[in-house]
């Protein structure tokens, strides 16, 4: 299988912390990757070392073999890495399809003309449309993104991920703060993410991680505790001590 994005040794240290120590993680292609761990393990801030959001102290990142280390957040959505965040990161004064234009045209290198109309652009407007339809956001299209309920938003929020056609999709605790109400439409979109995207999950929830990954890895102190499989994870007494506690039982 091919790794798609890699960390070799990857430290972050903020003054005498270490925050990341040691990490090395592979994703394959096409993965529904799982990372998980208690608060305070170092998730976040893999995930921001991941993105650029913050530069290693030592180590190195690789998507599709190269070398991504030093690059900034926008080249590497560029070259096909994308994210979604704990706290939404939407645009306030916009509707979902003004939105999904707005990142499509982006993508198109047509950033520059947002303010035509969205009768000129008809290839986008259908990629919009669609998306909005695979991510149930058909039915509140032109209301503005404040006013939507929050899984809503979330579904939006990762259907402006996928606008940017990623090959690897960072998904930060995509459930988080999400009533009970809306979660089964939210996690029937996440289970329905294209094939040839591969995903990393961060999430807290172990009924969503278990039902969405086929890999696992758990992250404690900072440092990689264990991966693979979830029910080597499960049977692991390393990752029941530090993480799952009484949550799983044998």
């Amino acid at each position: 299988m091919t790794v798609v994005l890699e960390t070799v040794g990857l430290i972050k240290r903020f003054g005498g912390i270490t925050a990341t120590d040691q990490v090395s993680l592979k994703v394959l292609q096409g993965a529904r990757h799982a990372l998980i761990g208690p608060n305070g393990a170092g998730k976040t801030t893999l995930i921001n070392l991941l993105t650029g959001v913050l530069s290693p102290s030592a180590g190195m990142i690789k998507l599709n073999g190269s070398d991504i280390t030093r690059l900034s957040s926008e080249k590497r959505v560029k070259l096909g890495l994308a994210r979604t965040f704990q706290i939404n990161q939407l645009f306030a004064g916009l509707t979902p399809l003004e939105s999904l234009a707005l990142v499509i045209q982006e993508r198109k290198g047509h950033g520059h003309c947002w303010w035509k109309s969205m009768g000129s652009f008809a290839a986008l407007e259908s990629e919009a449309l669609e998306l909005a339809r695979q991510f149930r956001l058909s039915d509140v299209l032109g209301e503005p993104v404040t006013g939507l309920p929050y899984g809503k938003q979330r579904q939006l929020e990762i259907a402006l991920a996928i606008a940017c056609r990623p090959k690897v999709l960072l998904l930060d605790e995509p459930a988080a703060g999400v009533p009970e109400a809306e979660r089964q439409e939210l996690l029937e979109s996440i289970a329905a993410l294209p094939a040839d995207v591969t995903v990393l999950l961060i999430e807290h929830d172990m009924d969503i991680v278990f039902r969405f990954a086929n890999r696992i890895s758990v992250l404690v102190n900072g440092a990689m505790l264990a991966e693979g499989p979830p029910e080597a994870m499960v049977a692991d007494p390393r990752v029941k001590a530090a993480y799952l506690g009484e949550a799983v039982h044998d």
